[in-house]
């Protein structure tokens, strides 16, 4: 009997430590995550704070305005800390409860490190030691690096619009022109890229791409274009033309060297930012290309009186293989646009088209 007693106090008193071994280790780890929890906010709420006081130098916000952020930051983690470690007070007086009643179980060695179970309900805290602080900065850095590689190129869509006419030799010709100025129009969408040169931010491009171009001609006094053999010259047509339009469709590669004069921006650590099309443009370079089609619009009536319209399709000794110069000066997406074929519009001429118009490049 005595002994049935002894080996019964020793288990009861081998529970009972073990018990309350398992208490304290439990009451550890909720005070660990407590403490975990408060850190992690506080540090937040100092990277918040850290931002809005360099908003706050640079002048992007009043301090009156820095004051009312800061404060609604200190709203916002205060009650996340107040949240979670509600929380896990909850846990802590659950954990008290059970331990009362017996029902606290012992942790055993295949538990996984941070799990324990508390009245049949298991529980995991995730420790993580490391400040949040330091794993903003990280991201940062990670954030910034990134965006000094993506910034090497970037592209645009392009479109452009304006006047078409031809030269003779030289501007002076524009004024005995055989096609109407304001009438005589064109049309350009395209796409492009803009590369910067140098490694770090700078003011020198690179810009390329592959355009569709609408190149339209009106000639005068009621004249339409005939091409006989290999000479394409312009008659007067025997009815009154409602429209007389010569239109070129083609498509080009232009090619310039940009120097953009928008002012860098800088990085917290120093670095230099590049910025693009803030600010004054200027490109020169020039395009290739080839004619895709040539067609002839006319319109008229008969002397029945109907309305008749053409379309003539064929090359009226177009060149198919287009090239010239170009450029542009602008503010920020808008410039204005000149280009001028060194190509001469049909064989066995000298007529050069000339354009000038206004153009869009928009990121």
């Amino acid at each position: 009997m005595k002994k049935i007693l002894f080996i019964v106090v020793l288990l009861s008193t081998t529970v009972a430590f073990s018990q309350q071994k398992t208490f304290e280790k439990e009451v550890k780890k909720i005070s660990k995550k407590i403490e975990i929890i408060t850190k992690q906010q506080k540090d937040s709420l100092k990277v918040k704070v850290e931002k809005i006081n360099i908003r706050l130098d640079k002048k992007e916000i009043t301090k009156e305005m820095a004051t009312a952020l800061k404060k609604e930051a200190a709203i916002y983690h205060a009650r996340n800390i107040e949240r979670l470690v509600g929380l896990q007070e909850q846990k802590l007086q659950q954990l008290v409860q059970d331990k009362a009643s017996g029902k606290l179980k012992k942790i055993t060695e295949t538990d996984n490190e941070g799990t324990f179970s508390i009245g049949g309900v298991k529980f995991k805290i995730n420790y993580d030691d490391e400040s949040y602080l330091e794993r903003e900065k990280r991201r940062e850095r990670r954030r910034k690096k990134r965006g000094y590689r993506s910034k090497r190129t970037t592209s645009q869509i392009i479109f452009a619009m304006g006047v078409n006419n031809v030269l003779n030799g030289d501007f002076s010709s524009l004024n005995n022109s055989e096609y109407k100025f304001w009438q005589s129009h064109f049309y350009e969408v395209g796409f492009s890229f803009k590369t910067r040169l140098a490694k770090d931010a700078g003011k020198l491009y690179f810009k390329y791409g592959v355009s569709y171009l609408w190149n339209n001609l009106r000639p005068i006094n009621n004249q339409y274009h005939v091409a006989i053999g290999n000479v394409t010259s312009l008659a007067t047509h025997t009815e009154t033309l409602t429209e007389n339009r010569l239109r070129n469709v083609q498509i080009i590669f232009p090619m310039h060297l940009e120097f953009d004069f928008s002012k860098n921006g800088t990085y917290n650590d120093g670095k230099k930012r590049d910025r693009r099309n803030n600010s004054v443009r200027i490109g020169v370079g020039g395009f290739f290309g080839f004619n895709k089609s040539t067609k002839q619009f006319l319109a008229y009536k008969n002397a029945q009186g109907t309305k008749v319209e053409e379309i003539q399709k064929g090359e009226f000794n177009t060149n198919t293989i287009n090239y010239g110069l170009s450029a542009y000066i602008g503010y920020e997406s808008t410039s204005l646009y000149v280009k001028y074929d060194t190509n001469t519009l049909f064989k066995n001429s000298d007529l050069r088209n000339i354009s000038i118009g206004i153009r869009f490049d928009f990121d």
